[in-house]
């Protein structure tokens, strides 16, 4: 019996995307007691205020998904220095309307991969930003960066790098326990 369950989101939308081997590779590397479903980004249209009166059928299941989790693992490409425009609008989506964000209180995670050798680390950044206004819970330690990824996967989209395997145990790890302490606290 699972007794914490995490949504994984992969902000990619490319099928062979990194980040999507990221987050089946965390599916495999959970701790007892933990499931974790996954959200495919793919299908939410742009946002605008315009919409909010009649939201699309994909926000609304991203944003019970959202709800039905315990804690949130995101994994993030680095486009241009930043968060990736698609995963930006997914959680501008899931904020909205004012006062009705699915965000608030859930603790989160962000790993991500890219082909540069910084492996995601400005758009981690920019993530935890936009998660103090959105009253998330962010795991600061470890962090899981995995830069210059086409070395760190095999050609079937495994995570063959032992050393982020362990990191994102670690993160895992992290997320699951402050999942339980905020319960607890609650």
């Amino acid at each position: 019996m699972s007794d914490v369950k995490i949504l994984g989101i992969p902000g990619s939308l490319r099928k062979g995307s990194y980040n999507r081997s990221l987050v089946r590779t965390a599916q495999q590397l959970l701790p007892q007691g933990v499931t974790m479903d996954t959200f495919d980004l793919v299908g939410i249209p742009p946002f605008s205020e315009d919409d909010e009166g009649n939201v699309p059928q994909k926000v609304i299941e991203f944003k019970a998904a959202i709800r039905r989790a315990d804690a949130i693992l995101i994994s993030t490409p680095e486009y241009n220095y930043s968060i990736p425009g698609v995963l930006k609008n997914a959680i501008d989506w899931a904020s909205r309307p004012y006062g009705d964000s699915a965000w608030i209180g859930k603790p989160v995670a962000i790993m991500g991969a890219s082909a540069g050798r910084m492996g995601t680390a400005r758009a981690q950044y920019h993530l935890r930003q936009v998660f103090v206004y959105l009253e998330m819970d962010a795991i600061n330690q470890p962090e899981v960066m995995v830069g210059n990824a086409s070395e760190m996967f095999d050609d079937k989209g495994n995570l063959t790098h032992e050393s982020s395997r362990k990191a994102m145990r670690g993160l895992l790890e992290a997320l699951v326990a402050r999942t339980r302490l905020i319960r607890t606290a609650r």
